[in-house]
């Protein structure tokens, strides 16, 4: 018996150290959703829990916004500012980042539309040095 628990905590330990490698080197990917990088934050910081690491929220809120994209820079400066992090919840900091995400995303579909707008209104043959004969 005392064989069999001493494997078993040895197994744990080393998947803990795995998990605690992977919880370090976790960065928010180029074109990654704000919903994708929590969900994969989250299951990593659960699985440390399971394996008996006891993962405070603060620390999971401290790393989120400290290695997302730089598209996020901006946000992340407000979020600090204007929020005491030893208090925020993960749901508010991500319902924050959420909505920035958002209009991002509007933002960028509204110049695409424009470009399109823009470049069907030129047709080619009538630009500057052509004469309608």
């Amino acid at each position: 018996m005392k064989k069999k628990y001493q494997g078993t905590t040895q197994v744990k330990h080393a998947q803990l150290q795995a998990l605690r490698k992977e919880f370090k080197i976790l960065h928010m990917k180029e074109e990654e959703s704000i919903n994708d990088y929590f969900a994969r934050t989250l299951v990593i910081a659960n699985k440390m829990c399971i394996h008996g690491k006891n993962m405070e929220d603060v620390a999971v809120i401290e790393k989120i916004p400290r290695l997302m994209t730089h598209k996020f820079d901006y946000v992340v400066c407000s979020i600090e500012e204007s929020n005491d992090i030893d208090n925020l919840s993960i749901d508010v900091l991500q319902s924050s980042l959420l909505v920035h995400e958002q209009r991002m995303t509007s933002h960028v579909m509204e110049e695409q539309a424009l470009k399109i707008t823009t470049h069907e209104g030129t047709s080619p043959g009538r630009g500057r040095g052509r004469r309608g004969f």
